[in-house]
């Protein structure tokens, strides 16, 4: 865990790779309360038997799943501690490289891209989370993350 006690000492880091995860491991249950929650219940993801014939071997987990642990990975990985509040504002990209089988260990890799200021002395942060598969060649998923913080 990287500890950053003010906005501008973290903005200062514009360009690097400012902190790696925890890993976390993708279990079945996981996903099925994704597709409860999300009503995706396309095979590739619930149906165990089904899925040990598709593509895969196996289940995986939903990309939009994977994409929703961002801010987990933050947390495990990150605080800014003159920050009251810190909002996701959205994504500007997102790919989803590689599908991540269940039982999956992920973790997610944090650039810092951009740093702007923004209203009530806030800052506006962009960053790639590149999120990994352990023992995969390339990310499972690449997307730019747009995050506010306010002092």
């Amino acid at each position: 865990m990287k500890t950053f006690q003010t906005l501008s000492e973290l903005s200062s880091l514009i360009g690097q790779e400012v902190a790696v995860s925890d890993w976390i491991t993708i279990t079945q249950e996981q996903v099925n309360q994704f597709a409860q929650a999300t009503g995706d219940h396309q095979w590739i993801h619930v149906d165990l038997e089904k899925a040990k014939a598709g593509p895969f071997g196996g289940t995986i987990a939903h990309g939009f799943l994977t994409l929703a642990l961002i801010p987990r990975f933050f947390e495990s990985s990150l605080t800014i501690v003159q920050t009251r509040l810190s909002v996701n504002y959205g994504l500007n990209k997102v790919r989803f490289t590689a599908p991540v089988p269940v039982g999956s260990r992920l973790r997610a890799r944090m650039k810092l891209l951009n740093s702007e200021p923004i209203d009530q002395g806030g800052v506006q942060m962009t960053w790639q989370v590149a999120i990994e598969r352990e023992g995969a060649p390339k990310p499972v998923c690449v997307a730019e993350s747009v995050a506010r913080h306010y002092p």
